[in-house]
C-alpha cells in the first residue's frame, strides 16, 4: 500500500486515542471488541464519542470491521499503524513533512521525508504481511498470544533489528546510513547521496570496486556478522571527490551497505550457507554486469571465522543482543521469515495441487472481506513498484502529500 497522509489533518485528539486503543487491543485480539476499545480509549464522551471516532477512522481505512465476525469489533490496518508511527515522529519533531515514495522493496516501502529544518531523510516502513499460514500448526512460539497482532509484531521486530544493527555498525565506523529514530514498524535514517549498485552500468576499475565490496563483507564477518542478503540491491555506491597532489580532482567509489533485517551471527547454525551465498551473489553480479572475475578464490567462511573478534574488533552480534533485541526476538523473526518462504514455495510448486494453504489476505495485512475505506485504490504493495525478481524500483510520487508538514496535517 502507498502511504497517504491526507486524512491526518482531519483526525482529532479523540481519534488518535481510539486508534491507539485499537493498536493496544490488537496485541491479543485478531478483532478488537468494541467494548474493549471503549475501555482502553477512556474518552470523556463515553461510548458515543468512541463510536464517532471509530466511524471516522474506518472511513479512511485506518481500522476495519471484518464481515461475518463472531462479535462486533475492529482490527488495525497497516494504514492505521503507519499513521501512529508518523504521529509519534511528529510529536518528537523527528519528521515534519512527507514526500515521494522513492522505492518499494519485497517487504518494505521507502519514503522521502524531511525534518523541521527541511533536512531530507528516509523513512523505511516494514511490511512483512500478516503471517497466518493454515498449513503450519507447530513451532508457533513467535505468535503465542499474538495471533491478532502477528503482522504488527513481526514488522516491529524487523524494524527494531534493523535499527539496532545500523546503530552498532555505525558506532564501529562501518559505512551505513545514520539511524535517527525508530517507531513501531518504521525507521527514520539519513538520506545517502548514492546509487544502488544494480543501477550502475560501468565503472572505471571493476577490480578495485569488487575488492572494496568484498572487503566490506569481511569487515562485517570480523565483527561477527553476516549480512544475509548482500547483493547489488542492498549496496549503494557513493562517489567521493578529492584533490590529488597535483590539484586534480579524483573520484573514489565507496560501497555503503543497507537493509539489515536478515542479518545473522557468524555463530548461526546456517552461517556458512549465508556467507557463501553473499559471496556468490557479488561474484555473479560483477561477472554478469562488468565482465570481471576475480583470480583469487574465496573468500571462504572457515577463513573469515578465524578473524572474528581479532585486532580489537567488537562482536556486534553480542552488542545487538545487549541493546534489547533478544535471542527470543531474533528466533521469532527468523522463524516467521522461514515459514513464510516455505509456504510461498509450496504455493509455487506444481505438485502442491488443490487450494492454497495460505490465508487469502493481501500483503498489507488487509483481508478482502473487510469493510474499510481504500486509501489508495488499485494500489497493491506486492504488484506496484516491484520487479519480477522482487527487487525495489522507484515508486510513483504522490503530489497531494509531497512536502506537506505532518504537524499541519495532524492539527
Amino acid at each position: 500500500m502507498k502511504l497517504d497522509t491526507r486524512a491526518m489533518r482531519h483526525l482529532a485528539s479523540e481519534d488518535w486515542r481510539v486508534l491507539t486503543a485499537v493498536e493496544m487491543g490488537s496485541k491479543n485480539h485478531e478483532i478488537v471488541p468494541t467494548p474493549l476499545i471503549e475501555k482502553l480509549s477512556r474518552l470523556r464522551g463515553g461510548a458515543n464519542g468512541v463510536h464517532r471516532s471509530i466511524s471516522a477512522l474506518a472511513k479512511v481505512g485506518l481500522i476495519a470491521r471484518v464481515k461475518e465476525a463472531k462479535y462486533d469489533g475492529y482490527r488495525l490496518t497497516y494504514g492505521g499503524l503507519d499513521y501512529l508511527a508518523l504521529h509519534t515522529y511528529s510529536s518528537r519533531k523527528e519528521v515534519y513533512s512527507v514526500g515521494d515514495r522513492i522505492g518499494v522493496g519485497k517487504e518494505s516501502d521507502i519514503m522521502l521525508v524531511a525534518d523541521h529544518n527541511n533536512v531530507q531523510r528516509v523513512l523505511k516502513i516494514h511490511r512483512l504481511g500478516r503471517i497466518s499460514f493454515r498449513s503450519v500448526k507447530s513451532n508457533r512460539d513467535y505468535l503465542k498470544n499474538r495471533q491478532g497482532g502477528s503482522w504488527m509484531y513481526l514488522s516491529r521486530l524487523a524494524a527494531m533489528k534493523e535499527y539496532a544493527f545500523m546503530t552498532a555498525l555505525l558506532e564501529e565506523g562501518l559505512p551505513v546510513p545514520t539511524p535517527i529514530a525508530q517507531s513501531r514498524h518504521t525507521i527514520v535514517m539519513s538520506l545517502i547521496d548514492a546509487f544502488p549498485l544494480r543501477q550502475i552500468s560501468s565503472v572505471p576499475d571493476p577490480a578495485s570496486l569488487y575488492g572494496e565490496v568484498i572487503s566490506l563483507l569481511l569487515r562485517l564477518a570480523k565483527h561477527g556478522l553476516i549480512h544475509g542478503d548482500y547483493n547489488e540491491f542492498n549496496i549503494l555506491i557513493k562517489e567521493n571527490k578529492s584533490l590529488d597532489e597535483s590539484g586534480e580532482e579524483t573520484i573514489t567509489l565507496e560501497p555503503i551497505v543497507i537493509d539489515f533485517p536478515q542479518m545473522v551471527s557468524m555463530e548461526h547454525q546456517n552461517a556458512e550457507m549465508y556467507f557463501d551465498r553473499d559471496v556468490n551473489c557479488i561474484k555473479r553480479f560483477f561477472s554478469r554486469r562488468f565482465g570481471f572475475t576475480s583470480d583469487e578464490p574465496g573468500p571462504f567462511f572457515k577463513d573469515a571465522k578465524k578473524t572474528v573478534g581479532k585486532d580489537g574488533a567488537k562482536r556486534l552480534d553480542a552488542t545487538v543482543e545487549a541493546s534489547g533485541f533478544t535471542k527470543k526476538m531474533l528466533k521469532d523473526l527468523e522463524a516467521a521469515i522461514k515459514e513464510k518462504a516455505g509456504s510461498k514455495e509450496e504455493q509455487a510448486s506444481p505438485h502442491s495441487g488443490g487450494e492454497s494453504e495460505v490465508d487469502d489476505e493481501t500483503e498489507d495485512g488487509d483481508s478482502d472481506d473487510s469493510d474499510e475505506g481504500n486509501l489508495g485504490e488499485g494500489d497493491s504493495h506486492t504488484d506496484e513498484g516491484v520487479g519480477a525478481d522482487g527487487s525495489s524500483i522507484p515508486g510513483e510520487s504522490d503530489p497531494d502529500s509531497l512536502g506537506k508538514p505532518i504537524s499541519q496535517l495532524a492539527l
